[in-house]
């Protein structure tokens, strides 16, 4: 079925930003170890999870070469032909459309859309200090969230955690594993998901949406996912957590040096949560 929750949300933000958006170029862009990021014309940031685990195949220059053709000229490009990328098969070219969606969103809450898209920014706190944990209902986290999953363990609740690679976990955790093809067995009855956002980048959160039942509380959370909310709340979900980018160069050099969150927390980046007014 595709993403389109990248689609819609690409196709709202050109809409809020319109004529604006041609006037708007690719300043830097960073493909870092753990997280990409670029910085717009305008002055704002946006990140992405780097899929270094999706490009094995790079692993001489030839084959490097083909995993991001446009090293080098990726400023050149207009901010149509980026957003293009997000339905691209090169995850690379995809994970540069992300982080430029997520900048541009930026650029839209700069405006005001969050006031006037219903919905509140709340900065500074942290998205699994916000969950409330279903003391008798059953949760599901698809991805290796290691702090709400101690929250879960520490309080001991009824929750499944569903992973692509098994070793990310370790001790307790093990015990609540379930591979991410049995989410269907799961979901379904979770009084609480929450999601890593890199469901985004990989296309697999449309059809996890699909299977969470009316009334479900639907949390999707991670830099990837720092973007205009209203096609997600349109899904089912019911809060997002990101990343506002307060000084993009700061954390595009950051990340370059193999930084993540906890190295730009609090100094060029800020915890974002995004709830409905």
């Amino acid at each position: 079925m595709g993403n389109f929750l990248l689609e819609e949300t690409a196709t709202k933000v050109k809409d809020i930003l319109g004529e604006k958006i041609n006037d708007l170029s690719i300043e830097r862009a960073v493909f870092g170890l753990f997280f990409s990021g670029v910085k717009l014309s305008d002055g704002q940031g946006g990140l992405c999870f780097t899929p270094v685990k999706e490009i094995p195949q790079a692993v001489c220059c030839p084959s490097s070469a083909r995993a991001m053709p446009l090293s080098g000229r990726l400023t050149k490009r207009s901010i149509e032909e980026t957003l293009a990328d997000l339905n691209s098969n090169n995850i690379l070219r995809k994970t540069l459309a992300i982080a430029t969606l997520n900048a541009l969103s930026a650029s839209c809450w700069n405006a005001g859309e969050a006031k006037r898209g219903g919905y509140a920014l709340e900065l500074d706190k942290n998205t699994f200090d916000e969950v409330e944990i279903p003391v008798e209902g059953k949760t599901v986290v698809v991805g290796a969230l290691v702090p709400i999953l101690k929250r879960l363990i520490k309080s001991h609740a009824d929750f499944t955690v569903l992973e692509m690679d098994k070793r990310t976990l370790k001790g307790a955790e093990l015990d609540h594993y379930a591979p991410p093809e049995d989410a269907h067995l799961y979901i379904p009855d979770a009084d609480l998901v929450v999601i890593t956002g890199v469901t985004v980048l990989n296309d697999t959160l449309p059809d996890l949406l699909q299977l969470v039942k009316p009334g479900a509380e639907v949390v999707v959370t991670g830099p990837t996912a720092s973007m205009l909310p209203d096609v997600f709340f349109t899904h089912g979900v019911t809060m997002m957590g990101g990343v506002l980018v307060t000084k993009p160069d700061e954390v595009l050099d950051c990340i370059s040096e193999g930084g993540s969150g906890y190295h730009f927390f609090g100094k060029s980046a800020e915890r974002l949560i995004i709830k409905k007014a």
